[in-house]
């Protein structure tokens, strides 16, 4: 059932670093006003939030991601890798209402069901590729387009036809 979802949640992340590889550190250093940070610091703290996420969930070998210095391949690579890990993760007998308890040293509690962690995954992606996609705005540069209807076409899970003369 959530396949879809987080197939798409991984293309997206994937496609977007694609779309800023070729940044220069400048244009990776940029932020804008309500933004978590800037382009670098986004994606690294969006695929280290995912790998948190799987580690939660009680997966062994999550690739580490090292938020102070990754750099662009090799957050993608990490992505890639948590891709495969998401699909073997979902392909489990998954019980939705499992609650899962953390714990801090600071004395930090939080318990929420695996589904609540689920959705918490795929809209903390969802809500800083937007950011990213923003940043770029700003810049002057366009965004690819990543959004669950682009991902459905491309990998052929959607069809549209388009009325003559009209564009998407």
């Amino acid at each position: 059932m959530m396949d879809d979802a987080f197939n798409h949640h991984v293309w997206a992340a994937l496609r977007l670093i694609d779309a800023c590889i070729e940044l220069t550190s400048e244009q990776l250093d940029d932020t804008c006003r309500g933004t978590y940070g800037s382009i670098l610091q986004t994606f690294r703290h969006l695929v280290g939030a995912d790998a948190f996420y799987l580690t939660i969930l009680g997966v062994s070998d999550v690739p580490s991601v090292d938020e102070d210095t990754m750099d662009l391949p090799e957050l993608r690579h990490v992505m890639e890798q948590l891709g495969t890990v998401w699909t073997a993760f979902l392909s489990l007998n998954l019980e939705p209402d499992f609650v899962i308890e953390e714990h801090e040293e600071d004395g930090y509690e939080r318990r929420a069901p695996v589904s609540i962690r689920l959705a918490q995954a795929l809209d903390h992606g969802t809500d800083h590729r937007s950011q990213i996609c923003t940043i770029l705005a700003t810049l002057g540069i366009e965004a690819p387009i990543i959004d669950v209807w682009e991902y459905g076409i491309v990998v052929g899970r959607i069809f549209e036809k388009i009325p003559t003369g009209e564009s998407r």
